[in-house]
């Protein structure tokens, strides 16, 4: 059943140059979760998609009021990104082996069921011109692209395996010029393509193992993107002002930041797992904390007026007058949580971990200096609830780092081996 409900913000804060977020009260707080995603294709319409156990709200009026509607009688599904060519056809990713479209405006919704291979997961979705559409997944591996010229009616499936491990976004210039994050053997890679997606070359890498390129952002010539990362390497800005010719990166003070949107070439913000908005005036130099937002995952930038993002709640950017700073009370940390049962360790690494919705887990091994040694784990969830594991742990003594990624996000735990 639909609901309208009147949405105000709880929240507001004023941001320096007068930029002020606001947190709605409805869609309501994604509990132990977030939101995803949101798409807008002008100030006034717009749809977001909540995550765990995963719902899609949609507003006309810039977020005054939401209506929740319904995708599918399937439970439990986690709702990764959402994305429409225009007001009636649209797409819905999600990381449990569907993928959805309307051709309504999202008041009724249909599995695709012609691409085959069938993707996994859809991580990442754009559409560009009047009809292409691109997908990608899935960040807990393998990689994929998947392409529509004709709005979604057929499609096709690129294997992207010899380019990266896993693949979390898209990002296109038009129907033949794009780009695509993720990760390969090396680290975070940032892949760019001139011929509608048929061949790839890298162009950026972090070399850093376990490094993600999590979100890209296109302004103008300018090229943003979040590198996700684990501890104690740091979460970092990628960017470059002159259409990729080259590259630098800034560092960020959350290393598991996923979220980037900027309104110019020295303005703009980022957040991840670990926090809310931070503002940056000089192209990520220096970075101020505004107090607002929490587990951020995608930042949408309308104009330099108008702007809104996706994470522990739906947020809006406008430009205000207001004269106080008002800060959010929200619960930003949202982790697994996971025991380990003994530790000190010895022969076999036990863990309970407890499943708040269908996810998707990997579990790195990194010794005590920071250095990656493999990865020991990978499970897909169903369902919600505790799910023990014993793992042999044949390694020597010693400190290790548990980087435990899941849906959820990312945590690490140190460990000890008698």
């Amino acid at each position: 059943m639909k609901k309208m409900i009147a949405a105000f913000s709880l929240f507001t804060s004023l941001l320096q140059a007068q930029y002020n977020w606001s947190v709605f009260s409805y869609p309501p707080s994604n509990g132990t979760g977030r939101y995803d995603d949101v798409f807008f294709l002008n100030e006034n319409v717009g749809w977001a998609a909540k995550g765990g156990n995963g719902a899609v709200f949609k507003t006309t009026n810039g977020g005054a009021n939401w209506i929740q509607q319904t995708v599918s009688t399937a439970t439990n599904q986690y709702y990764r990104n959402i994305e429409f060519l225009n007001e009636n056809v649209g797409f819905l990713g999600t990381l449990n082996n569907n993928f959805y479209k309307t051709v309504d405006g999202g008041n009724s919704w249909q599995r695709v069921d012609n691409i085959s291979p069938y993707p996994q997961a859809i991580c990442g979705l754009d559409c560009v011109g009047t009809s292409t559409v691109y997908g990608c997944g899935a960040w807990f591996y393998p990689a994929y692209i998947i392409k529509s010229t004709d709005s979604g009616n057929t499609w096709q499936y690129i294997d992207m395996s010899s380019y990266a491990n896993a693949l979390v976004e898209v990002a296109f210039v038009s129907e033949n010029v794009g780009y695509a994050g993720g990760n390969d053997d090396d680290g975070g890679v940032l892949l760019k393509t001139m011929d509608g997606g048929n061949t790839w070359t890298k162009i950026y890498n972090t070399y850093t193992p376990n490094d993600y390129v999590w979100k890209i952002q296109l302004l103008g010539n300018n090229i943003f993107c979040s590198i996700e990362s684990e501890l104690p390497n740091t979460g970092k800005l990628l960017k470059s002002l002159n259409g990729g010719f080259s590259w630098e990166t800034k560092d960020f003070p959350d290393h598991y930041v996923q979220a980037v949107g900027f309104t110019s070439a020295t303005h703009g913000w980022m957040g991840g797992h670990n926090t809310g908005f931070y503002e940056t005036f000089d192209g990520g130099t220096t970075w101020n904390n505004t107090g607002i937002g929490g587990s951020l995952n995608r930042i949408f930038i309308i104009n330099d007026n108008v702007a809104y993002a996706a994470g522990t709640n739906v947020y809006k950017m406008t430009k205000g007058t207001l004269s106080t700073h008002e800060v959010s009370t929200e619960k930003q940390d949202r982790k697994l949580q996971v025991e380990v049962v003994p530790n000190p360790v010895k022969d076999r690494l036990n863990l309970n971990i407890d499943y708040v919705h269908s996810d998707h887990i990997i579990i790195g091994l990194y010794d005590a200096s920071g250095k990656f040694i493999k990865n020991i784990l990978k499970d897909n969830i169903n369902d919600k609830g505790l799910k023990k594991y014993s793992l042999d742990f044949n390694y020597p003594k010693g400190n290790y780092l548990l980087d435990i990624h899941s849906n959820l996000g990312r945590q690490s735990i140190k460990i000890i081996k008698n």
